[in-house]
């Protein structure tokens, strides 16, 4: 697989080795980069380099990598407490806790979702591979709430279809920071990758990014913050969270767009997703509360401005 990158002026200078080592997500190492360079598999603008080139504004840098090569393997089963709010023979609903990792990745083989499917259920779909057996979408590590796993390949492939057609409705529930205006509104704002911190988003110009849509409802105004209900129309990395601080409402507890400081956890909560069963084809819909804190009043041990 082709992996292609454009280098930003943030990254100006910088070591061919370690700029691939910031860009292509789960790397494993630098000495993995290495390998790739020394065996011809990196070309800058069409020629092969050194590990020692330092890449300029503009530069064209493509990798060729297995995949595969970037996902841990052997993953260890492990009895972890779930939270199973439904279950059939072909999908399973979970209320996932924030701090809780869905998949492995480089440098964590254990403690995610996934080894605790390994460790609760016999059959999972293996579409996507033996390092995300049954998941078919995923929330990001601090955010909790539902999340759908499939157990069969067509139960997964069928779920698959309906996130890509945009007919699964999510509903997320969010304290944010400040008092929101409007009592409902739409975000409809491109976002693409963040020029220096290659593991966050950013809002970018119409024609550089993604196409990404979120519409909000405000549920209730505290004295300095808003709780509110977010649906995701789209489904990029970090959109809620982006979308927010692009209001100028971060959410709580963000330490990437916001203030960790301002909240004990990432104050998103995926409450209710609405889609239709893979197999019998009826409209089922899940909705769990939203945690707790995310009701309190009074938060004026936390910094809130």
């Amino acid at each position: 697989m082709k992996y292609k990158f454009n280098v930003e002026e943030a990254h100006q200078d910088l070591r061919l080795d370690v700029y691939l080592t910031l860009v292509i997500e789960n790397v494993p190492s630098r000495s993995f980069v290495k390998k790739l360079i020394d065996s011809k598999l990196v070309t800058v603008n069409g020629m092969s380099s050194k590990t020692k080139h330092k890449v300029v504004a503009g530069d064209r840098v493509e990798v060729d990598i297995d995949p595969r090569s970037l996902e841990p393997q052997d993953l260890p089963a492990q009895k972890m407490a779930l939270d199973i709010f439904y279950e059939d023979p072909d999908i399973v609903v979970i209320n996932k806790p924030g701090g809780m990792t869905v998949h492995p990745a480089v440098g964590g083989r254990s403690g995610t979702l996934v080894n605790a499917l390994l460790g609760r259920f016999e059959e999972l779909s293996d579409v996507n591979g033996p390092v995300r057996p049954g998941i078919v979408h995923r929330l990001d590590k601090d955010t909790s709430g539902l999340i759908v796993i499939a157990k069969t390949n067509v139960a997964h492939a069928r779920l698959a279809r309906q996130f890509e057609k945009h007919t699964v409705v999510k509903r997320y529930v969010a304290r944010v920071q400040g008092i929101v205006q409007f009592d409902q509104g739409v975000v409809d704002a491109e976002i693409g990758r963040h020029q220096r911190y290659h593991d966050q988003r950013r809002i970018v110009e119409e024609g550089q990014g993604k196409e990404s849509v979120s519409l909000y409802q405000v549920l209730k105004r505290f004295k300095k913050s808003t709780l509110v209900a977010l649906y995701p129309q789209t489904g990029r990395t970090h959109q809620l969270r982006v979308h927010m601080k692009h209001l100028g409402h971060p959410i709580l507890g963000d330490e990437k767009y916001g203030r960790k400081e301002n909240f004990p956890r990432l104050a998103l909560h995926a409450q209710s997703i609405y889609f239709n069963h893979p197999i019998t084809k009826q409209f089922i819909e899940f909705s769990c509360p939203p945690p707790v804190e995310f009701l309190q009043e009074n938060l004026e041990k936390f910094t809130l401005y």
